[in-house]
Order: structure tokens, then sequence, then C-alpha cells
């Protein structure tokens, strides 16, 4: 499978932290399947990393070099994810959800045809079959 990691997901596993979900661990460790990382998590650690550098240790830079090393692959921002934005599907009676960087990475999957493993509950509320919650 192809999977696309959320960011939260990407720095669990990276740091081996107990947080990360044993289904994520499980995906990430079977090295049949390809595991990727969206150029929006680097753009995301980046930006809080800035603003709380005493909360998000690593910066961009760091985050790309560990997923790097960690045989991840990137994934750029192109027009096709742009474009599928605005084909997701939420219902309406889902709480709000507002996070752009969640909301590009979601689109990533959907454009690519990968699997998004996220633990986010929000996340999990799209009607988008992308989603993998752990």
């Amino acid at each position: 499978m192809r999977l696309l990691l959320d960011t939260h997901i990407l720095l669990w596993a990276l740091t081996d932290d107990p947080l990360l979900p044993s289904a994520a661990r499980t995906l990430i460790l079977d090295e049949s399947n390809e595991i990727i990382y969206s150029v929006a998590s680097a753009w995301e650690v980046s930006i809080k990393h800035s603003l709380h550098p005493d909360r998000m240790k690593v910066g961009a830079s760091q985050f790309v070099e560990f997923c790097e090393e960690a045989g991840y692959e990137p994934l750029p921002l192109c027009n096709r994810h742009v474009a599928a934005l605005e084909t997701l599907r939420r219902p309406s009676t889902a709480p709000c959800h507002n996070d752009p960087f969640d909301r590009i990475m979601v689109a990533q999957a959907k454009a690519d045809n990968l699997l998004f493993v996220t633990h986010d509950a929000l996340i999990a509320r799209y009607e988008e079959p992308c989603i993998l919650p752990v």
C-alpha cells in the first residue's frame, strides 16, 4: 500500500513515541508499504517550530532529513491536489475542521490514490475512502 502519513503520525514514528498507535506502527514497519510524507507536513512543522520552538523542537530542515533517513518518500504539492480540495466531502453535521494542512493532505491522498493515515478524529469525519484512521 502507498501510505501518506499525517504530520503527527510522522513525528511519533520518527521519535518512536509511545503515542504512535500500534496499527500505525505495524503499517509503517511493513516493508511492503510505501511510506510517503507531504511537503505540507514540513511546512506545518516549520510554522509550528517558528511559533513555539519549546513545543515543536524540530524545524523543517531537520524534519525532512529525518524523513529521508527513514526512507520515506516526499510528496510535493501540485495543482491537482489543490483542485481536489474542492471535491472533499464532509457531512454538514460533522464538527468544523479548518486545518489547512490536514485538508491539503487529505486532498493529496484522494488525488494520488493514497491512504492517509491519521489519528485525528476530525479528519476521520470526512466521507473519503482514502482516510485510514488508526
